[in-house]
């Protein structure tokens, strides 16, 4: 089965998963990290046969006339992160001493908090570079396809690559977002970091191929149709598409599973970015690529009406 036989199979099956992720963005929408939210974050370890809900039901009972809205997780040392209200440093002392008075040795491992206006600045300012980096991006791509063989339009190839790497994005997203509410994962400026990376392998992934599709319509005899030479180009690239897949994913499996485990989520960010981007390159961007270039043609070849 050729690529773009197998392209009309999964097509469908990514334009559902990024329609669900799109979904998914928004409601019930991903858990934002206090950087984006303001609060308070803490990480708690229990006391021996105190759970979660034990916890909880101290927190909420901190002050009577104004109870803490508390969200917690568990993570694999069982200790537990609480997010709450941005606390001022007599609160912060003050929750401590009465979590210790009603659960007993409670060990506090980790304090942060963010005034609600920060967070609002950071979330402006992630939006900003993701828009900046699209805008970036899709500079690049008019200079590196303005000159095309055969009339081609070269906005099809920086169109088609932007639509890839919107997928990877989109997709990505939706999986974290998942993540979110089953693990302790949170979207935070260090994710944003990874998909501003993942949108820039993503892309570079694409025009691997689509420099080799332009060599070819430079090469090749004009009788050979565009859906052939681009089968074929794929073929010439998919050793070096696949290598510099599998040799990163080498890499950052290593760093998942031995590197510290503050970074682990954004690793994590980056195998499945790889994993989906090399995956777009083959079986998104060159189909759309492909799609377009037929449509144009089956409309110039169309007869005139009237």
């Amino acid at each position: 089965m050729s690529f773009l036989r197998l392209a009309k199979i999964l097509s469908p099956l990514s334009a559902v998963l990024v329609a669900a992720s799109v979904v998914l963005l928004v409601y019930p929408g991903p858990l934002l990290s206090i950087e984006f939210t303001g609060g308070t974050l803490m990480e708690f370890q229990l006391p021996a046969g105190k759970t979660k809900d034990d916890l909880l039901a101290a927190m909420a009972s901190f002050r009577k006339d104004n109870p803490l809205e508390v969200t917690t997780a568990q993570t694999k040392t069982e200790t537990y992160f609480t997010k709450t209200e941005t606390l001022s440093n007599e609160e912060h002392q003050a929750l401590i001493a009465h979590l210790k008075g009603t659960l007993g040795e409670v060990s506090e491992l980790q304090y942060t908090t963010i005034g609600p206006s920060v967070g609002t600045t950071l979330k402006w300012r992630a939006m900003e570079a993701l828009l900046l980096a699209c805008i970036a991006i899709i500079i690049y791509l008019a200079f590196a396809f303005r000159k095309m063989p055969r009339g081609l339009n070269p906005w099809s190839f920086g169109i088609a690559t932007i639509l890839a790497m919107a997928h990877d994005v989109l997709l990505l997203l939706g999986i974290f977002t998942i993540l979110s509410y089953y693990t302790t994962f949170q979207l935070d400026t260090l994710f944003i970091s990874a998909l501003l990376s993942i949108m820039g392998y993503s892309v570079s992934d694409t025009i691997v191929i689509f420099d080799r599709i332009r060599d070819n319509l430079f090469l090749e005899n004009r009788n050979v149709h565009f859906p052939e030479l681009a089968v074929r180009s794929l073929r010439q690239t998919l050793t070096r598409t696949l290598n510099t897949g599998i040799g990163a994913l080498v890499m950052l499996c290593s760093l998942f599973f031995f590197g510290a485990e503050s970074i682990r989520w954004f690793i994590l960010a980056f195998i499945g970015g790889t994993l989906i981007g090399t995956y777009s390159s083959f079986f998104i961007a060159t189909p759309l690529l492909v799609f377009w270039q037929e449509r144009k043609r089956s409309f110039s070849l169309s007869p005139s009406k009237g």
